[in-house]
């Protein structure tokens, strides 16, 4: 995959690894919304979480907290959300799995609203067939 920006994160000059350990990296941008957000994403190309080994899983675990560490320390947010998107149906844009790590603060708008809030809608209601 030399065109993916997770396999190959200097395509994207934006992007900066922060961390990293021997399977998985922790990418950010520049956000003007949710500051301190990032992505662990695998070394090795997995469409999906549903790819990664076992060494990849503990890998992810093992980054994921130590930059709830570095944000707890950098950001001082108030919650976290922590997820996946799976799939076009899912919300995936980019088909190399990637763990999305959003700080939260109090004084957000959404504040209180996880993931769900917005899932839960009437107006997600699937149509009936």
């Amino acid at each position: 995959m030399k065109s993916c920006i997770f396999c190959y994160p200097e395509l994207d000059s934006s992007q900066q690894v922060i961390m990293e350990n021997k399977n998985c990296l922790f990418l950010q941008k520049e956000q003007k919304i949710l500051k301190g957000s990032g992505l662990i994403v695998p070394k090795n190309h997995k469409e999906t979480v549903f790819d990664l080994n076992q060494e990849e899983w503990e890998d992810t675990h093992d980054l994921m907290l130590k930059v709830k560490n570095w944000l707890d320390e950098e950001f001082r947010p108030d919650g976290y959300n922590i997820g996946y998107n799976c799939l076009e149906t899912g919300g995936q844009h980019i088909f190399h799995a990637h763990m999305h790590i959003i700080p939260r603060f109090q004084d957000e708008p959404y504040a209180g609203r996880g993931i769900r809030h917005w899932l839960k809608q009437e107006s997600n209601r699937r149509i009936k067939r």
